[in-house]
């Protein structure tokens, strides 16, 4: 390998491991996702340095020119963190449109408890548990609204609505 293409690939690879290292140390970017980055940097790195390694991986892949088995290398790793990368998104996806969903049930819930009748006007198909029978099951953290204090005049428990919604995702 040429000097020149050597040092490049040298300074290519450390300017991205410092640069993984910065994002990491400003918490840009989580200690996870930085593993795959690392790994790569160092790889890319450790075979830019050692051109005998990269001569050798080269002949056992088929590839001529020992720089172009460095960019093989470096885009196996590309594909490597897109897949990591993807994977991710769809967990974060689907946690997402449960979390939706959730809020969705804690919003009618809270709908059909706030409602003077107790009975909304489609019935109460959403309605997983039975209804509370005191105010201290609504809000377990709240005061009853006899005893609420003289500061916040007609606050209820039941219009709490994250007291109630911690209660249900317990």
């Amino acid at each position: 390998m040429q000097a020149r293409i050597q040092l490049v690939a040298i300074l290519g690879a450390a300017v991205l491991l410092l640069t993984v290292l910065e994002l990491v140390r400003r918490r840009r970017l989580m200690e996870r996702y930085a593993l795959l980055w690392l790994l790569s940097a160092v790889v890319l790195l450790a075979l830019a340095i050692w051109h005998s390694a990269l001569a050798t991986i080269s002949r056992a892949i088929g590839v001529i020119y020992p720089p172009n088995a460095l960019f093989f290398i470096a885009i196996g790793f590309i594909l490597l963190l897109l897949l990591h990368f993807s994977s991710a998104v769809s967990r974060l996806s689907d946690q997402s449109e449960t979390l939706a969903q959730r809020q969705a049930l804690l919003d009618e819930r809270l709908r059909l408890q706030e409602q003077p009748s107790g009975d909304s006007e489609w019935g109460s198909p959403l309605q997983l548990h039975s209804e509370p029978e005191s105010e201290s099951e609504l809000a377990p953290h709240a005061e009853p609204a006899s005893q609420a204090g003289s500061s916040e005049p007609g606050l209820r428990a039941e219009s709490k609505p994250l007291d109630l919604a911690q209660r249900h995702l317990d």
